[in-house]
């Protein structure tokens, strides 16, 4: 069998499993992007997320993470809602509606190695959902699926941005695809109307300014600094997507374990003040926002209120 066979196979598998799309680049040495991490974690744009700055060099070279690997398959997973929370509400970002997307998709892409090995025969291989040191939107930019925005998120001209990103590093040599140009042009409406000014210039976001980091990933108190600028939002934050026109593009996902619990939709902002940790725990039993735990929403809710 021929590497395109192997590919088209691949794709074609993708495609069914209910991924938006597949594109396959070489295992080795992320070059360009090393400079770059330097640079950013060198500037301590990480914030507390002292994660990132463990595995340099596993996380610029698949080689190191997966012995013998020759492929990066990434993969897009779309989960744009069809409804999005009541407007009198703190809000909630859209990938967090439904349950936690490691689970859904790291189901997909066994599968997906499943098929693999059972059409093509003994290939090794490891699944990756933001689990382990991978730079997904590199790897993803290269394989073709889209280019790196003024925001740092992946974009697409046919779908935008809302779409979870993951990889098959795989020992199985295959048909590689090409980067897109890029097509932000002159645009800065992503910059423009960042609440806290995270974007601190074209394609370089400072993660320790980001709403998504204070919301989620920081541990401590919220600096008081940026208060009145988290434009209601308790956990995550869209505005740099939202704002986006190519998001004009997004079409709703139909992937049912997306969908959100309805109270989540209909909740305003006094039922939000007044939720209980059992309410919590209904609601999010499944959900990512489990993450920063009840303390963690009530500190966010009591900081922007």
């Amino acid at each position: 069998m021929s590497k395109s066979h192997y590919t088209k196979l691949i794709k074609d598998e993708a495609k069914r499993l209910g991924f938006l799309s597949c594109g396959i680049s070489k295992a080795e040495f992320l070059e360009e992007e090393a400079p770059r991490l330097e640079k950013w974690l060198n500037a301590n744009m990480h914030g507390e997320m002292a994660y990132m700055e463990n595995h340099f060099d596993k996380r610029l070279n698949p080689t190191k993470l997966v012995e013998g690997s020759k492929s990066v398959i990434s993969l897009l997973l779309n989960y744009f809602p069809s409804e999005e929370q009541n407007p009198d509400s703190y809000k909630i970002s859209k990938y967090a509606y439904g349950t936690d997307y490691h689970f859904v998709i790291k189901d997909k892409l066994k599968q997906l190695l499943h098929f693999i090995q059972e059409e093509i025969g003994e290939v090794n291989g490891r699944a990756f959902v933001d689990s382990a040191p991978v730079m997904d939107k590199a790897w993803a930019a290269i394989s073709g699926l889209g280019w790196i925005g003024k925001h740092s998120n992946l974009l697409t001209q046919q779908v935008g941005s809302f779409y979870f990103i993951a990889e098959l590093i795989v020992d199985l040599d295959l048909e590689y695809d090409n980067p897109v140009t890029d097509h932000c042009g002159t645009c800065t409406a992503c910059i423009d109307a960042c609440p806290t000014e995270a974007i601190v210039e074209p394609y370089v976001v400072d993660g320790s300014k980001c709403i998504s980091y204070f919301t989620i990933e920081l541990k401590n108190e919220i600096p008081t600094e940026f208060q009145n600028t988290f434009d209601d939002w308790m956990f995550g934050c869209d505005v740099c997507q939202d704002v986006c026109p190519w998001n004009r593009f997004s079409k709703p996902h139909n992937e049912p374990l997306f969908n959100p619990n309805p109270e989540l939709l209909s909740f305003s902002k006094k039922d939000w003040d007044e939720i209980t940790e059992d309410v919590f725990k209904k609601i999010f039993k499944k959900s990512p926002v489990k993450r920063t735990k009840f303390s963690g929403l009530k500190r966010n809710i009591d900081f922007i209120k």
